[in-house]
């Protein structure tokens, strides 16, 4: 079996993904909001590409039971219900609803996901749970892409550090898994700043744009581990928590 890293959702090429389990980090902060939304009670969300296709889906469906949510360039879209902070994604707020969301780096890495096997939206928010999800592919003998959804098709010191944490963790007590080289240099990074997450953050281009922004808080919401303890699937085009009534 194999782990392989790909930085940049962009990148991905069909023989990285095809018959494989995918899990898709954008850990500042689409894969931190897509977690937080679906643990307070979101129907679904539903990545989309663009501001434009997101304003388009909403027209098929009754206003009254959508959120749209996102940003660009970290700020939230004008004429959007919501951002891209985890802090927004509260119950009082999505419970029971559907949220289209299009961000910059992560729904696109989303949506670039075609052929695989399941794809996970993994964070430090919903680590243990999707770790789970992952060891048990891996036993299984599944292969498994982490995909880094990273800065303007650039790598991110903070996706990679959270991948480094499920490679290192995903592999223990198991023979014979083979590593790529990106995958063994997030071990690395992950090796460096251990539970120092916030750290990590503010070590990051991302992180310290998103600070200067007026988003600070987010840095430490996105770091609060297993703090939104749900397995989020895409499939058919939207994500749903994994549970009693979503089985794989």
């Amino acid at each position: 079996m194999r782990i392989d890293v790909v930085f940049g959702g962009a990148a991905l090429t069909p023989s990285e993904v095809q018959g494989r389990v995918v899990a898709v980090i954008d850990v500042l902060r689409a894969s931190t909001s897509i977690a937080a939304a679906l643990a307070n009670g979101a129907r679904a969300v539903i990545p989309l590409e663009s501001p434009d296709d997101a304003v388009t889906r909403a027209k098929t469906l009754e206003r009254s039971d959508v959120l749209l949510a996102g940003e660009r360039k970290m700020l939230p879209i004008p004429g959007f219900d919501l951002g891209n902070s985890p802090r927004e994604f509260t119950r009082e707020v999505v419970e029971g609803k559907t949220v289209l969301i299009t961000t910059t780096n992560g729904t696109p890495a989303i949506a670039n996901t075609q052929g695989a096997r399941d794809v996970v939206i993994a964070s430090y928010v919903n680590y243990t749970a999707v770790l789970a999800m992952l060891r048990a592919a891996l036993r299984g003998g599944a292969d498994i892409t982490v995909v880094c959804a990273g800065r303007d098709k650039q790598f991110a010191l903070e996706d990679a550090g959270c991948a480094g944490r499920y490679v290192s963790n995903v592999v223990k007590r198991l023979a014979g898994i083979e590593l790529n080289d990106a995958a063994q240099a997030c071990s690395l990074i992950d090796r460096k700043y251990g539970d120092q997450i916030v750290r990590l953050f503010e070590a990051s281009e991302h992180g310290r744009a998103l600070r200067d922004a007026g988003f600070g808080e987010d840095l430490t919401a996105c770091a609060a581990v297993d703090s939104y303890p749900v397995i989020p699937l895409y499939q058919d085009r939207q994500i749903t928590k994994l549970g009693p009534d979503r089985e794989r």
